[in-house]
């Protein structure tokens, strides 16, 4: 396959499907651009469109823009032009009471996990309602007595009923990471984002923690985006996967489209493909 190295191209883009074409999309992301130097722009006026079901994985090499997509969507990362269209609201205009009201309904999964280590694991979960209850309900942790029957219902279809009262700092790596998943959820989202979610993670922990998020996607039917180096991981359980390489996507589409022809355009090289020992 012979592709411009310096300008990346669009291989394959997902038709939309009868479903998708009758459903208002959850988000579209237009002419996306971030900057943190001017005039070095990490993301390249990106277009995509994410509708209401199905998990997306985003592939790529390190510095290509993946993690800053993410981040750009739930405006932890300031775009420095374009679009971001979360239930028909422009994210990037938004402020103040209004862009935190909009954030609620967007779960996000930490590679890191982000957890208060001193709290239990109940509590974690519970900091999902924070953009819910009054202050004074959050600094007192008087949480109503729907929310902890919702968080213990939460933990038991992460599998961690049994740890609630436990100190997060207490816990596994792939336990952590079902706390973070399971307070992502306790937000109700509209939307759930995990930036490298399993990167900590052995392999096995790898495996459950995608198949436990794509199984929370169908049964509260909302889409998932999926920051991920593993791309074994990623056709494994993604739906569709976008591929990134200096910034613009260069593959849109369903897992099995997805050649060593375009991982070459993606990644680069094709020495990696190479099992080792083999003839090159």
């Amino acid at each position: 396959m012979s592709v411009n190295a310096s300008v990346p191209v669009v291989l394959h883009q997902t038709p939309p499907t009868r479903d998708d074409a009758t459903t208002a999309p959850s988000l579209v992301v237009q002419n996306l651009v971030k900057a943190y130097t001017p005039g070095a722009p990490v993301l390249k006026s990106l277009n995509l469109t994410f509708h209401r079901h199905g998990l997306t994985a985003i592939i790529g090499p390190s510095g290509t823009g993946k993690s800053t997509l993410i981040r750009c969507i739930n405006r932890l990362v300031e775009p420095t032009s374009g679009e971001i269209l979360f239930m028909g609201r422009d994210m990037t205009k938004l402020r103040g009471r209004a862009l935190r009201h909009a954030r609620r309904r967007i779960g996000m999964v930490f590679q890191e996990y982000n957890l208060v280590e001193r709290l239990t694991v109940l509590e974690n979960v519970l900091c999902g309602r924070l953009g819910y209850v009054p202050a004074w309900r959050a600094w007192l942790r008087r949480f109503p007595r729907s929310d902890i029957v919702g968080a213990f219902a939460l933990l038991h279809q992460v599998g961690l009923a049994d740890f609630a009262a436990q100190r997060a700092d207490a816990l596994s790596g792939g336990q952590r990471q079902r706390v973070g998943i399971a307070r992502a959820m306790m937000q109700a989202p509209d939307l759930l984002l995990a930036d490298e979610p399993t990167s900590s993670l052995d392999p096995k922990t790898s495996v459950e923690i995608m198949a436990l998020m794509a199984e929370l996607g169908r049964s509260r039917g909302i889409p998932i985006i999926v920051n991920i180096h593993n791309v074994a991981l990623a056709k494994r359980f993604a739906d569709r996967l976008v591929g990134l390489c200096r910034g613009e996507v260069v593959f849109d589409g369903p897992p099995g489209n997805l050649d060593d022809g375009i991982l070459q355009t993606i990644y680069g090289g094709e020495d990696w493909l190479r099992p080792p020992g083999s003839p090159a």
